[in-house]
């Protein structure tokens, strides 16, 4: 006997409309207990996880960056892990011969990667995917100094709740979190936060970028706590420069 979408509605299916499994930066679902919270997952016991400790730097021939960007971040999400900028589409990175189309930016603080074991009090990624499903994650490393434009303009309506969501008066650019020399690391890792999904190309800019200490001290009063995940085991794996 079927069971009809309307019965599931009214009577509630707990298959169908399970919550996704809780987890956090710390306790008992904290990081290091997020591979067995659920099956789910399982890969963030995996061997190529992010972040890492860029280290044992090895020279090579990376190809520039090309970003097209153009002004699509729409609105602001705080979605309990992070304060998130959803973007319209049509903004994209040239990479490996293909775009990857920018998706959303978030934030993280302190930085989830360490540049040769140094921390940064701030870390922005940016998300993008190609046609395939495939993602490639941009990180920029801010310093305080002078405030950053984008920044500014996001931070007017910093969702302070959970769950909260504003939108821009006017679209904001992600251009200007980009610093302006484009000299990167990259490494093969994964999702910092769970599935933990790898496959993940990540491009870590090397030239940080200013920040103001109020904007962040705005974020970090927004999450209440730290939302960075610890660093990963590069296990062999190499990080070009």
């Amino acid at each position: 006997m079927k069971t009809s979408l309307l019965a599931c509605t009214m009577l509630f299916c707990p298959v169908a409309f399970a919550a996704p499994p809780h987890w956090e930066y710390s306790g008992e679902a904290g990081p290091a207990q997020w591979a067995r919270l659920t099956p789910e997952f399982g890969q963030c016991d995996g061997s190529n996880q992010s972040p890492v400790n860029l280290s044992d730097l090895v020279k090579a021939e990376l190809a520039p960056l090309q970003f097209h960007y153009q002004v699509g971040g729409k609105s602001l999400v705080n979605n309990g892990h992070t304060v998130q900028v959803n973007y319209a589409p049509g903004s994209t990175l040239e990479l490996d011969g293909m775009p990857f189309e920018l998706t959303q930016f978030h934030f993280h603080a302190p930085s989830e990667n360490l540049i040769e074991g140094r921390s940064y009090p701030l870390e922005g990624h940016l998300v993008h995917a190609n046609d395939k499903g495939e993602l490639a994650v941009v990180a920029v490393m801010f310093e305080p100094g002078q405030a950053n434009p984008a920044l500014s303009q996001a931070w007017q309506t910093l969702p302070t709740k959970a769950g909260e969501i504003h939108a821009f008066k006017e679209p904001i650019s992600a251009a200007s979190l980009l610093p302006a020399n484009r000299d990167y690391y990259r490494f093969s890792g994964s999702l910092t936060t769970p599935p933990c999904s790898e496959g993940v190309r990540w491009l870590v800019m090397k030239q940080p970028v200013q920040v103001s200490q109020a904007q962040i001290d705005a974020f970090k009063a927004v999450m209440h706590h730290p939302n960075n995940r610890p660093v990963q085991p590069l296990n062999g794996r190499l990080v070009l420069q």
